[in-house]
């Protein structure tokens, strides 16, 4: 927190405590002024306890207005800090440590976690110690031995209670906000992936997941429940007994009346900001349990390594060498992926998770959430190489297919070009310069592209395709669209058409090509472009490949793909098997020659018959 911030803490704090005295003040001036009244004394010796009531009740007012002011205000300047680191850690491409639907718990839950932390935690503790302690002078002055009464009641519930909320939520709540995340990513797999879910009739077991998911969260927050109501018991018992055992002091020593009143009434308003603070212990540990969460994301490791002295960033024409490449995954880096994810080398059965094609007039809504073919994810490739001894070279405007079976290293090695592994030995170079010698923002501004799962946001046309050029124009977007065989769909829909979350406003085909859009809009030196046909049916599958290989003509692209169909038009063909390059050269030489590009072709041809 940096001196501004805590110079606004300071004066939320001394804003509350105002707020509290001058409520501690406004019972007592008044209980005073009633008792007194009872009475009957000239009206000159009630003036000033007129004035101190008017004023305290003023105040509290006022000073409670600009504790919710500078205590928020500071809260939410916080939050968004906090929120802003964590984007930053998130920036460095990291090791896959945390899915999505987790990840997107953290951003949202554990940063409320700062929020609650300050305004629900640190500000009321602060103004109940200074009322508690106003309240003690109170009673020290009035009767002491009705003080110390009211001390231990104090500590009883501003300290022992909170303090054993805190211990016994602390034993669920670091559990409640994985189980949260652990639902959202249930909830997610059954939005996004319904359409999957449905063809392979997984649809039942993924609900009964979820549902089991969510009751466990439920049983979790019935147990925090029960504490918060215990807590909320017990403080209104201990703030009962107290006030009795004052009045019973006050009583036995003879105080008067007027004494008698302040005392109770001072006794009583003393618990109120001092109450919340059981619901604030057993808080704690909610938010114990989120920071800590947060500081996981925070010091995870970077994927890569930054250089400490960035060299320049080459300029295009680029050609790069790719020199006995080895990458290898750990085993703790291999995320979990279903059964169903890969589909043996091939895409996923025709139609499956998408709707159809896009030239078929309304587009079917409800894009499918498909597990990435990363790699990464098959668990029989932990501990051996994803790539081993991968060599090879891209000079400029030369377009190369990698081809192989699912677990190969294709992605693996479009995520090494663009810095997002780390190699174990092997060289790439960028016109002579070693890719690790560059900034990491500076390779993926080199060589990007389409990516196996492009995102849509929910927004316009036009603000989607912008995400890759915020400064284009509506001619370079036209362009864009037009290369990508887009434009008859947006001359339908018009530029300014509301896209749906992820997609699921557009068919497969018009989703794959405004991502195709968008990275020739960006128009990186290098192309990649990461199995842009996969999940679409046959037919459209075909057109959009056939497209692609038009407007990628004369640009310096890498591909990586499972159909052939169209690959005579690329001028090298690099078929990965374990990671090994076992086949290289063009469509008519591998066809021609006993291997796995032959038999793929074979099958292709087999099954299009």
């Amino acid at each position: 927190m940096n001196r501004r911030m805590g110079t606004r803490l300071l004066w939320a704090v001394l804003a509350g405590s105002a707020a509290d005295l001058a409520g501690l003040g406004l019972i007592a001036a008044a209980a005073w002024l009633i008792t007194r009244a009872a009475e009957q004394p000239p009206l000159a010796a009630l003036s000033v306890a007129i004035v101190a009531t008017r004023a305290f009740a003023t105040g509290k007012g006022v000073f409670r207005y600009a504790e919710r002011l500078t205590g928020h205000d500071v809260a939410l300047r916080a939050q968004a800090g906090t929120r802003e680191r964590l984007y930053e850690a998130l920036v460095p491409p990291q090791r896959p440590r945390h899915g999505g639907a987790d990840l997107l718990s953290r951003m949202v839950d554990d940063t409320e976690a700062v929020q609650d932390l300050l305004v629900r935690c640190l500000l009321p503790a602060a103004a109940a110690a200074m009322a508690g302690l106003a309240a003690v002078v109170v009673g020290l002055a009035i009767l002491p031995s009705a003080a110390l009464v009211l001390v231990a009641g104090l500590l009883v519930a501003g300290v022992a209670l909170p303090a054993g909320t805190a211990a016994a939520a602390r034993r669920w709540s670091a559990r409640i906000a994985p189980a949260r995340a652990a639902l959202a990513g249930r909830v997610a797999d059954l939005v996004h992936g319904s359409a999957d879910l449905a063809a392979y009739g997984a649809d039942d077991e993924a609900l009964a997941k979820a549902l089991a998911a969510d009751e466990s969260l439920a049983a979790l927050e019935r147990r925090q429940a029960r504490v918060h109501a215990a807590a909320l018991a017990g403080g209104t018992l201990v703030q009962g007994l107290t006030v009795a055992g004052v009045v019973l002091l006050a009583q036995g020593a003879g105080a008067s009346s007027v004494g008698t009143a302040v005392l109770a009434l001072t006794s009583l308003v003393a618990f109120e900001p001092v109450l919340p603070l059981a619901a604030a212990g057993e808080r704690m540990a909610g938010i114990t349990a989120a920071l800590r969460r947060l500081r996981d994301v925070r010091s995870a490791s970077p994927a890569t390594t930054e250089p400490a002295a960035p060299a320049p960033r080459p300029e295009a024409p680029l050609t790069i060498e790719i020199d006995d490449l080895v990458v290898r995954h750990a085993t703790s880096d291999l995320p979990e992926v279903p059964p169903d994810a890969a589909h043996g080398g091939r895409p996923a059965p025709d139609g499956a998770g998408r709707p159809a094609p896009e030239e078929a007039g309304e587009p079917a809504p409800g894009r499918a959430h498909r597990p990435a073919l990363d790699e990464r994810a098959a668990p029989e490739r932990a501990g051996r190489p994803a790539l081993d001894g991968v060599s090879l070279r891209l000079t400029p405007g030369k377009r190369v297919a990698i081809v192989g079976p699912s677990g190969a290293g294709k992605s693996t090695l479009l995520a090494a070009l663009m810095r997002l592994v780390e190699p174990e030995s092997g060289r790439i170079t960028v016109n002579g310069v070693g890719l690790g010698d560059l900034a990491g923002d500076d390779v993926r501004a080199l060589m990007t592209g389409l990516t196996q799962d492009p995102y849509i946001f929910r927004a316009t046309l036009r603000d989607n395709l912008r995400l890759a050029g915020p400064d284009a124009d509506d001619e370079a977007l036209r362009r864009a669209v037009r290369d990508a065989r887009l434009d008859g769909w947006v001359e339908r829909t018009g530029w300014d058409a509301e896209l749906g979350e992820d997609g699921r406003t557009v068919s497969g085909g018009q989703l794959q090509r405004l991502a195709l859009a968008r990275a020739l809009l960006y128009d990186p030196p290098v192309l990649l472009l990461d199995e842009p046909a996969e999940a679409l049916d046959e037919e459209t599958a075909d057109r959009l490949m056939a497209d692609l290989l038009d407007v990628t003509r004369d640009r310096t692209t890498l591909l990586v793909t499972h159909r052939l169909k169209g690959l005579e038009s690329v001028d090298e063909i690099v078929v990965l098997e374990e990671g090994r390059v076992v086949q290289r050269g063009r469509h008519d030489e591998l066809v021609s020659v006993p291997g796995y590009y032959r038999d793929l072709w074979e099958s292709e041809v087999l099954t299009r018959r």
